[in-house]
């Protein structure tokens, strides 16, 4: 019998005995340190221990009670409406501080949708100028405008951004009432009773049915399992789909598993305050005088899912906003692209052009006025009022201001929303992106982040669920020299065709199961090697997989995926695991059952790196089987193994192609021997200090002299063409950094699998990194000190030349970045005032930390970066998003990281952009990325195709609309000088109002849609296509002042060319056509039909809808302008429409068609030029892809990098993947997980207890 069963026995009868007699409290821990204590005192003195005990408790709860502030009482929501848990919300109004359970991610309701949306709005700098404007535009004095001018252009733009803005907030709606209305069970009068999620209150007690999912963070009271045992399923949160356990408290196990227990539980529970530590959790049940301790064990948390248990009950402890799940997934950043910013920054430098531009025009009216208005020459503009000069220039300014405001491109922001709506439903719309194994489309998750995934230089990628799939498949395994696996025939040859073995002679196989080596299921059949036999019987018995029979169905519980596969494995070569009690376990061995007792089980651990299993076999010999990684097991076998060099090479040989490799060995023990063994075993299971240590002290004495079986060889199964994907986006200069919380073993093997690693890499790892920064901060100091033998700093840290890359482990970053918490000291301080120079001194102190610690950091990232690819392990989420910050502070870098789990949230919250996987592990991630899709190989896609794409077509609409608005606006420039500066517009204001709307924006809206320089498929083949976007070569400032420059130079030629024309003219009925009105329809229609054509010039990829574009436009302005100008309209609205005739009479002179003809040649035949000469002198490489696009035709096929084995080489291996946290291994020893009466205390303890006291109290 397990002695550590034994011993929790033993002082539970000792503390019911005590707690009868004197009524102490009892304090239960999870470890039940305090109350072991007990055990070893006689009957006569256990009143004098107990007040000992009682005065830790107090000592205890003292110190833990500043830590836990958080007060649950059962079955009393009210009891948080109580005045001390009130906090201030708004000036002096108070609210509670438990949240409901009602989660708001949506902004705006009925009554807030439109003041809101206006004032958000009207915070963008553009918006509020326009407004402005339209405000001065009402001023007679100042305006020469019309107010329409502003007022269409600004309506058209908070409309379209206001509905847009709404459906985002319905989407947001809909999500939150399909979570809040979920159904649940509630304690409510004596009884539960169905509500919804947004009902739940803190202090409600609730019931969870089998396959729902968690509301809220509740402590679990009891469920329907034995010891009140549930599984949870925590894909939402970790992204691992194997079930994890957790267990109620024995107190509320056997009392509240009736309905009228739990409506008169009264528990009142104190413990800390909301946080993000998804794995931690102090407090304590104050119940019937009694207290009990809690932690993470006992708390089921929001998002997770009941598995394999029918129902559970739970207190509810957090809710809503509170619940760990939504802590943990940090805060929501509001994401710009670099774009964005850079667009910000070239409306304020247009601003200032703007305000200078006008300065400028409004001296000179100051001046014209001075010199020619008090001679009257300007008489046909005299006001009648008698203002001043300067006066008069103050007012120009502001008429200036409005004249040219559209230099500020109203429309600029909405069309740039429009265009990345559009981009987001062609990512919506790609097949290619689809995947139809679980139905899952891609999804853009947001608008506005589109172009900047034309510009990623780092990706982070978590890697269970995302890089792999987080399924394990057996593949070989060498067993007595042989190895299995290949595609063989039952002769042993091998076989030119894949064919999966048949298993129908084995009724209680998987049938998901597929192998291909038909020579190991002959191998087992006809019992010819033993070893065979033994080696699959040790994969049926060494394990802690727990099992239960679902419709006839054998179902696998295993605390790993690793170790379920095994099982599994053994199972479908016919030595099946059935079932275990507390002491025994059941196999069918070919169709014979066999039961083994179980005297001990040998669990893992991360320093054991192995597992064994001690049992009486049926024949009564004893017999250990152990499995673990062979870097563990090599250094336990027996000096005579004939097998183990063929082993070992079999190992290098599964580790070169990335399979996750276990030594298999065993070990016959005599009765005296493990008696001998069984006794230390039993003490130091009792041991009061140091109870670890002392078992791994113990197991080592057992586990020598092994025989080697073989080993078995697992594939961590990569996602499709997750190798391909990488090397395509490192051929994109893209670097690639894997941050796991995986052990290093594990992810290294992960690394060489995609190809991320390769044999000739050097690979550094922390303790060699931190020495290199060691001695880079000592020469840095060393130059601050003035030391001129020190080093220069900003030399590489590597020698140019070799591949390298970084491995480094959580606990190692922690200390390389100085990121270690201090340990506070516990205990009486007495604190004095301090002086002046002793507060100055505490700040210099801290600055010179923060600065070193600023420096050291930004080494790290510099060094990390000299890499070509670095993988963190055993790196919690808060150091995934730590790191992913490191990049984006010191390299000012654009991120992306990709992930699954809800442990990925932080991650992806803070790099630039985040894009969720989708699929069996969990939406959390999803939820809070930008863009989602099913498989990790959609990612190049996604990059080298729609960011690509997108990220030019924005820099081409941006170029152009600057350009086309500085050519428009200019022309008034020039006219200034011709017209007293005097504010008067070229163009009439009808033209002024559509210019933006209608004459020029369809075709450039549809380069920033539709344009492609080469196709999807040259983009995938030729990834260096994608650097020009990481260099930001399309767009920057100064691709900005040649648009400025280009509209320049074009507003010039708009302007003078026809004003040169119209100095001396004649038309053909005599009369001279050189009136304002006809110059004003000329320079208008030379600039519609030069920026129509311009963007005709930028087209890439020409469609039938971009020619109807830029012809449709100019045949909408000449059949509007000619309906603007008709004298029937004027006659309706006099005042308003005041061009009569100006268009007809205008464009029906040959003269003006000639001076149009001229101005648009003289305006794109240079830029013809220019491009022509650009391509053939300095192409650049997308040039060069167009221009020998059918030769690229043919798609060449990408092929995997074979591993070979290199002799003297140092082999790497994977270690077995067991479970990151303990196994089941307790459970099964303690017998709280079986189906089965509890045993009394004497059955258990039997005749050796008082040699069990004996050796603890030896121990201790």
């Amino acid at each position: 019998m397990d002695p550590r069963l034994q011993a929790i026995g033993s002082v539970r009868r000792n503390l019911q005995e005590a707690e009868q007699r004197s009524g102490w409290t009892q304090i239960v821990t999870p470890h039940l340190t305090m109350t072991l204590k007990c055990q070893m005192m006689s009957p006569d003195s256990l009143e004098p221990q107990q007040n000992q005990i009682n005065k830790q408790a107090e000592q205890t709860h003292a110190q833990t009670s500043k830590e836990c502030s958080w007060q649950v009482k059962a079955n009393d929501p009210n009891f948080c409406d109580q005045p001390e848990f009130k906090k201030k919300s708004f000036l002096c109004l108070k609210k509670s501080k438990y949240a409901g359970n009602e989660i708001k991610t949506y902004k705006y309701n009925p009554i807030t949708f439109l003041p809101l949306n206006l004032f958000e709005q009207f915070k963008r700098a553009a918006n509020a100028y326009f407004l402005t404007l339209l405000i001065l535009q009402t001023i007679p004095a100042i305006s020469t405008v019309s107010w329409s001018t502003t007022l269409i252009p600004l309506l058209l733009v908070l409309g379209i951004t206001a509905i847009k803005d709404l459906v985002d907030d319905i989407a947001r709606h809909r999500s939150d009432n399909e979570i809040n209305n979920r159904p649940s069970e509630v304690m409510k009068d004596g009884r539960f009773k169905k509500t919804k999620w947004k009902n739940i209150r803190v202090g409600n007690i609730i019931r969870i049915n089998k396959n729902e999912f968690i509301p809220a963070d509740v402590l679990l009271l009891s469920s329907s399992d034995p010891n009140s045992l549930c599984y949870v399923e925590t894909a939402e949160l970790d992204g691992e789909t194997n079930l994890k356990f957790k267990m109620s408290l024995e107190v509320t196990d056997e009392l509240l598993q009736e309905e009228s227990a739990l409506a008169e539980f009264d528990g009142l529970v104190v413990c800390e305050e909301p946080n993000n530590r998804l794995d931690k959790f102090l407090g304590t049940l104050y119940w019937r005088g009694m207290s009990y301790g809690l932690d993470a064990d006992k708390i089921l948390l929001r998002g997770c899912t009941i598995r394999n248990t029918h129902y559970c009950h739970g207190l509810v402890i957090f809710a809503g906003a509170d619940t760990k799940i939504m802590r943990n997934s940090g805060k929501t950043r509001l994401k710009r692209t670099k774009i964005d910013y850079l667009m910000n920054y070239m409306v304020y430098t247009i601003f200032v052009l703007l305000i200078l531009a006008a300065a400028g025009l409004a001296i000179g009216q100051t001046f014209w006025e001075a010199q020619y208005g008090a001679t009257n020459v300007s008489w046909y503009l005299d006001d009648g009022n008698s203002y001043s000069p300067s006066y008069r220039g103050f007012l120009g300014f502001w008429g200036y201001i409005i004249v040219l405001n559209t230099m500020v491109p109203i429309s600029l922001y909405v069309s740039v929303e429009i265009i990345r709506l559009g981009q987001s439903y062609f990512i919506n719309w790609d097949l290619q992106m689809y995947y139809q194994v679980k139905d899952t489309p891609a999804k853009a998750r947001t608008t506005t982040l589109n172009e900047q995934l034309g510009q990623i230089q780092y990706v982070f990628s978590d890697k269970t669920g995302t890089l792999t799939q987080n399924i394990m498949t057996f593949k070989k395994c060498t067993i007595n020299q042989e190895t299995y696996g290949e595609q063989r025939h039952t002769d042993g040859h091998k076989s030119g065709h894949s064919e999966d073995v048949d298993f129908s002679w084995n009724p209680l196989a998987d049938a998901k199961f597929t192998f291909n080596d038909h020579y190991l299921v002959q191998q087992i059949r006809s019992g010819k090697d033993a070893s065979v036999h033994l080696f699959f019987k040790l994969l049926a018995l060494c394990h802690t997989v727990m099992v239960e029979k679902i419709d006839g169905e054998l179902v696998y519980q295993a605390a790993s995926p690793d170790e379920g596969a095994l099982v599994t494995a053994a199972r479908n070569f016919g030595f099946v695991f059935l079932s275990r009690t507390q002491s025994t376990i059941t196999i069918s061995e070919l169709g014979n059952e066999q039961t083994y007792d179980v005297l001990a089980l040998l669990d893992f651990n991360s320093d054991r790196k192995r597992m064994s299993i001690i049992v009486r076999e049926p024949n009564g010999k004893l017999r250990l089987y152990c499995k673990g990684a062979d870097t563990v097991v090599y250094e336990r076998l027996h000096s005579n193994n004939p097998i183990k060099e063929q082993t070992q090479e079999a190992l290098d040989t599964f580790a070169n192609e990335t399979l996750r490799t276990l030594c298999l060995c065993y070990k016959d023990i005599d009765e005296v021997e493990y008696e001998k063994w069984n006794k230390k075993y039993m003490a130091a299971s009792v041991a009061m200090s140091d109870r670890d240590e002392a078992l791994d002290k113990v197991y080592e004495e057992i586990e020598t002299d092994l025989l080697l079986l073989g080993a078995t060889a697992i594939e961590d199964k990569l996602q499709d063409d997750v190798p391909y994907t990488i090397s395509k986006l490192a051929k994109a200069d893209i670097k690639i950094w894997v941050l796991t919380g995986d052990k290093k073993e594990t992810a290294e093997n992960i690394g060489f699998a995609c190809e991320l690693l390769t044999d000739e890499t050097a690979i550094c790892y922390g303790e060699d990194i931190n020495a290199l920064l060691n001695t880079r901060m000592e020469n840095q100091r060393n130059i601050v000190a003035g030391n001129p033998g020190a080093s220069v700093s900003h030399e590489p840290y590597f020698q140019p030349g070799q591949k390298r890359a970084l491995i480094i482990t959580g606990s190692w970053l922690n200390e390389i970045l100085l990121e270690k918490k201090k340990r506070k000291k516990r205990g009486l301080k007495l604190k004095f005032p301090k002086t002046k120079e002793e507060q100055q001194k505490n700040v210099i102190e801290k600055q010179a930390t923060y600065a070193l610690k600023e420096q050291r950091q930004k080494n790290f990232v510099d060094l990390a970066c000299e890499c070509s690819s670095v993988i963190c392990c055993r790196v919690t989420p808060k150091q995934k998003a730590m790191v992913v910050d490191l990049v984006k502070r010191y390299k000012k870098a654009v991120t992306l990281a990709i992930g699954d789990g809800a442990n990925d949230v932080n991650m992806i919250k803070t790099a630039h952009i985040g894009v969720g996987i989708s699929g069996q592990e969990g939406m959390q991630a999803v939820m809070s990325s930008d863009y989602s899709f099913a498989q990790f190989k959609y990612l190049q896609r996604l990059l080298l195709v729609h960011g690509r794409w997108s990220y030019i077509r924005m820099c081409k609409f941006l170029g152009y609309f600057f350009y086309k608005n500085f050519a428009f606006t200019l022309v008034h420039f020039w006219y200034a000088f011709f017209n007293g500066f005097s504010a008067q517009t070229v163009y009439e204001s009808w033209f002024i109002s559509l210019y933006n709307v209608l004459y020029s924006s369809l075709p450039v809206l549809l380069v920033g849609l539709l344009d492609q320089d080469v196709s999807d498929k040259l983009s995938l083949r030729f990834p260096r296509l994608y650097i020009p976007g990481q260099k930001d070569h399309l767009f920057n400032y100064k691709k900005f002042f040649l648009s400025l420059l280009h509209g320049i130079v074009t507003s010039l030629v708009i302007f003078f060319i026809p004003y040169g024309a119209f100095l001396l003219t004649m038309g053909q009925d005599g009369e001279a056509p050189s009136d304002y009105q006809s110059f004003a329809v000329t320079t208008a229609t030379a600039l519609v039909i030069t920026v129509n054509f311009q963007i005709g010039l930028d087209t890439s990829y020409w469609t039938f809808v971009n020619a109807f574009s830029v012809f449709g436009s100019i045949a909408i302005y000449f059949g509007i302008i000619f309906d603007l100008h008709s004298a029937g309209i004027h006659v309706l609205f006099p005042s308003t429409f005041i061009f009569t005739g100006a268009a007809p009479n205008a464009l029906r002179q040959p003269y003006l068609w000639l001076t149009i003809i001229l101005t648009v040649a003289i305006c794109l035949l240079p830029i013809v030029a220019i491009r022509f000469l650009s391509k053939m002198i300095w192409p650049t490489e997308s040039d060069l892809v167009q221009k020998n696009r059918k030769k690229y035709k043919e798609e060449a096929k990408w092929r995997p990098r074979f591993s070979t084995i290199r002799r003297g080489a140092a082999a790497r291996r994977s270690a077995y993947a067991f479970s990151h946290q303990r196994g089941y291994a307790d459970l099964i020893s303690t017998g709280r997980s079986i189906r089965k009466k509890r045993a009394t205390l004497d059955a258990v303890l039997g005749s050796n207890a008082a040699e069990i006291v004996q050796s603890a109290g030896n121990i201790s």
